[in-house]
């Protein structure tokens, strides 16, 4: 049986309703979590972006065993790979060994901030796989020099390590990135329920390791009213990954989106009080291989609703 997660967007929801979000959310029941990290929102209607990490910190003494991971960090540009090491370091002493760092290759909406442009995929694929390889260096707890194409690290330590190793998940999006994955990470990260990745991944050396999926939902006890918010704050995410990781703010995601109907949304985001939506939504990652799957509610104002709701009704009927 897949195990469930709670998703933490940061994108729109203000950074103490999210420790008291994954408070709720761990008393009822959900197996994992996951937080978003990010500088900008998607679009200006999320109105939020908290600093994750911080969050990360709250969270990690808020909470008892309900599992945290990153979904994902970018370790590329607006972090050097060295200071993510720490930090995620960090969280696993705080969480008491909880933590998984997820990583991905990012996007422009969050690293073009630091003023050093965005690179072409196969650069940033190159670069991520620098940052890993220092990541996993400093995890080790020895001292780490590296003098690679992107990154240098000179005589660099971490003192504060959890007592059991963090892995690390990385978000893939083709054969290049899951190869990478599968390679470099202990489990795969997607957005999207493709069989093909969970294959590549598999076939690259990532058989047994666990493998993340999301699925955004947007429960109301009025399907229209769902509608018309997941219209407003989820559009965006129907443009797909190419489009996600190119343009560079969130102007730009609403010119994109400014032509996607609602009825494009309910399409692709289960929508409305109804539990088989989401259930069918969340049985195609199953079914493409994957066995976690992370659940995101739209609308930081309903989500504690979502959240009685889940454990009364969608959580049992997932565990079906």
């Amino acid at each position: 049986m897949a195990k469930i997660g709670y998703t933490l967007l940061c994108e729109q929801t203000p950074p103490k309703q999210l420790v008291t979000d994954l408070v709720a959310a761990e008393r009822a029941g959900f197996d994992f979590s996951v937080i978003s990290d990010h500088y900008s929102p998607w679009v200006e209607q999320q109105g939020h972006s908290a600093y994750a990490w911080a969050v990360l910190g709250a969270a990690a003494q808020a909470t008892e065993s309900i599992p945290l991971m990153t979904f994902v960090t970018c370790p590329i540009m607006r972090y050097h790979p060295a200071v993510v090491a720490q930090k995620a370091a960090t969280v696993g002493v705080l969480s008491d060994g909880r933590f998984t760092l997820g990583l991905g290759a990012g996007e422009n909406l969050n690293e073009h901030v630091v003023g050093h442009g965005w690179p072409a995929v196969r650069v940033r694929h190159e670069m991520l796989t620098e940052a890993i390889e220092i990541i996993g260096a400093l995890f080790s707890g020895d001292y780490v020099d590296y003098d690679g194409n992107h990154f240098t690290v000179e005589s660099a330590r971490l003192y504060d390590l959890p007592d059991t190793a963090i892995p690390i998940a990385v978000a893939a999006s083709g054969r290049e990135s899951a190869d990478i994955a599968a390679t470099l990470g202990d489990g795969l990260i997607a957005t999207e329920p493709k069989p093909s990745l969970v294959r590549d991944f598999e076939q690259a050396g990532g058989g047994g390791k666990p493998k993340y999926g999301q699925v955004p939902i947007c429960y109301d006890p009025d399907e229209e009213a769902a509608i018309k918010r997941a219209t407003e704050l989820w559009a965006w995410g129907l443009a797909g990954w190419k489009v996600q990781a190119e343009l560079p703010g969130p102007v730009n995601f609403a010119a994109h989106t400014s032509f996607v109907r609602p009825e494009d949304v309910a399409a692709q985001v289960p929508c409305g009080p109804k539990v088989e939506p989401c259930v069918e939504a969340v049985r195609e990652f199953i079914d493409a291989g994957f066995d976690h799957v992370a659940l995101v509610q739209v609308g930081a104002d309903h989500q504690g609703e979502f959240i009685e709701w889940a454990q009364r009704e969608l959580l049992p009927a997932l565990r079906e």
